[in-house]
């Protein structure tokens, strides 16, 4: 039997019932399932192969879920199976987001709400630093002869530049996502709701922020709009952390795009990801705005 007939086959409340499987489109490093059991549906994730790799915690992860779901914004946890890494979660009913609806007028305060009713609640068992994992990708790199964008390693001084700059005033960490791609936030007409939890952590806020403003590929104005509604002002030193952060997602998710381009067994063109987020990253760094940002995130 296949994981999902398995995982299935364990639900002991499901055992005379009908059952339906059906495999659903999407997912960069997992399979998704919606499942039917006597007409009500229950979503479940299979994870892909060597995701391990990525540093990815399976029990992070599941602790992260509970607390979206306690915090009001993500499915509730029906079942977990750890010796499978699989979850059966609550089918939420709304559409599946994607960059140009989370582009419309009036989303980039939706998306703000959602973010800090997450960030509000309880602490998560690790914390995420998209300094460390750049680095621990860069070794996995190393370590397994995976192809890198060329310039990746001499712009490293520079990583360290922003680091260095956003230590000086540091926020404190919040539970955060951490990787909310326009697929992660499902609209049931009332609220966004945010799933899947495999890179959150307590990080900078600022950084699911500018992460998913990047995402989305947002402009001065939407970004303005996301910092006003989950600050209550777009202040210079907190649009200069959000824009520093802008630059490290494609720094560290671009490295994620290339170890991809090498493991997964998935129909994407992961190369092509990772090149087009070192060009942004490259492009912002050498930009005239870029030193500003520096000085602004540590201004008082």
């Amino acid at each position: 039997m296949s994981v999902i007939e398995e995982v299935v086959e364990k639900v002991e409340e499901w055992k005379d019932g009908d059952v339906q499987i059906q495999h659903l489109s999407g997912g960069l490093t997992n399979t998704n399932y919606k499942v039917t059991v006597n007409g009500k549906p229950f979503f479940i994730r299979v994870p892909g192969e060597g995701t391990e790799l990525l540093a990815i915690d399976r029990n992070n992860e599941y602790h992260s879920a509970k607390a979206a779901a306690q915090a009001g914004v993500g499915p509730k946890v029906l079942y977990h199976f750890p010796e499978y890494n699989v979850m059966i979660l609550e089918f939420l009913n709304g559409v599946t987001m994607s960059r140009d609806s989370l582009n419309a007028p009036g989303m980039p305060k939706r998306m703000a709400d959602s973010i800090k009713r997450l960030h509000a609640g309880e602490r998560l068992l690790l914390d995420f630093n998209m300094f460390r994992l750049t680095e621990y990708y860069l070794r996995l790199c190393k370590e397994r002869s995976i192809k890198i964008p060329d310039g990746y390693l001499e712009r490293m001084q520079t990583v360290t530049q922003i680091e260095k700059a956003m230590s000086v005033k540091p926020l404190a960490t919040v539970p955060c996502n951490n990787d909310l791609l326009a697929e992660n936030y499902i609209d049931d007409g009332k609220q966004l709701w945010l799933i899947d939890y495999e890179y959150s952590g307590n990080n900078d806020p600022t950084f699911e922020l500018g992460n998913t403003c990047q995402e989305m590929q947002f402009n001065d104005q939407q970004i303005m709009e996301v910092c006003e509604a989950y600050f209550g002002e777009a202040s210079a030193d907190k649009i200069a952390r959000m824009k520093l952060n802008m630059v490290m997602s494609d720094v560290g998710w671009g490295l994620w795009a290339a170890i991809q381009a090498n493991i997964s067994t998935i129909d994407f063109d992961f190369w092509g990801w990772a090149i087009e987020r070192w060009g942004r990253a490259m492009e912002k760094m050498d930009s005239a705005e870029f030193p500003l940002w520096l000085k602004d995130v540590q201004a008082s």
